[in-house]
């Protein structure tokens, strides 16, 4: 459990964002949410509301942690309203550079003593431009639903440093999860071993060598996987598959090309789970 003098802040309310905000202020953080759009600020708390409830309910909650994923933060609506000299503050916004650029930098301004970058894809060196001090920085990649799944993936750039990287382990641990180090190259680990067992799978289903229920039936079964990769990649969405694809395979070639039935189901609008239609239906949950 974390120090009641440790303080922790989410920039971002979305998805990712909602799930970080749960899981430390689980452990006993002391939280704050950057949300900008009142809408979506409203939308987070009812997820964790919503979170909590089952959690507290599976017994995964105490009353005292639900009471504090739900309660027990503030929200304010820029970087530039954050206190300064926070233990650590994870950034989770949208993976574009010009955006991430600015909320990094303005988070910089608060001098943390730890920043931190949620992206699965983006250069960790070429974000750390952003920041005043590049040796504070570090990726810390964490996967959907944060709650759920145990490992953090902490991306080390050429000027993260070694007192950095300790301490990105240390609230890795303290929140319950497993931690790997990788260097900041194209894809990191993780996204790379799923984006290529991903782009396989759908040229299985474009070659017409099984359905996509059964693909995913047979990484289930033979390999113990919780869920296939089709399923997943309607759950990440194809769109954002496509855009992984692309900016892998001109840094690492070809193997990573995307298959064109992924091109033309994007041009569609089939992008999965969100539009209600990828590899499967997923009308009644879009």
């Amino acid at each position: 459990m974390a120090s009641d003098r440790e303080t922790v802040a989410i920039v971002g309310g979305g998805t990712m964002g909602v799930g970080l905000l749960y899981v430390f202020a689980a452990a006993g953080y002391d939280m704050t949410l950057v949300e900008p759009d009142a809408a979506r600020g409203d939308a987070a708390r009812e997820r964790l509301r919503k979170a909590a409830e089952g959690g507290l309910a599976r017994g995964k909650l105490t009353k005292a942690q639900a009471q504090a994923v739900t309660e027990g933060y503030r929200h304010v609506t820029t970087a530039g309203d954050l206190a300064e000299g926070l233990s650590l503050v994870i950034e989770t916004v949208p993976e574009r550079l010009d955006i991430k650029d600015a909320v990094l930098a303005d988070i910089a301004a608060r001098t943390p003593k730890i920043i931190a970058t949620n992206t699965s894809a983006l250069s960790i060196d070429r974000l750390a431009q952003a920041v005043r001090d590049p040796e504070t920085f570090v990726g810390m990649h964490f996967f959907n639903p944060v709650w759920s799944l145990p490992l953090v993936e902490i991306i080390r750039g050429a000027a993260t440093s070694d007192a950095t990287l300790c301490a990105a382990h240390g609230f890795a641990e303290a929140i319950g999860k497993s931690a790997i180090t990788v260097t900041d190259t194209p894809g990191f680990a993780t996204s790379r071993l799923d984006l290529i067992a991903a782009m396989e799978a759908i040229r299985m289903v474009e070659e017409g060598v099984a359905s996509a229920e059964d693909i995913d039936r047979a990484m289930m079964v033979a390999y113990r996987h919780p869920i296939g990769p089709l399923r997943l990649s309607d759950i990440v969405g194809l769109d954002v598959r496509l855009d992984i694809a692309r900016s892998l395979s001109g840094s690492l070639g070809p193997r990573y090309a995307p298959p064109r039935m992924l091109e033309e189901m994007v041009e569609r609008g089939e992008l999965g789970q969100k539009t209600g239609r990828g590899f499967f239906d997923w009308t009644e949950t879009a």
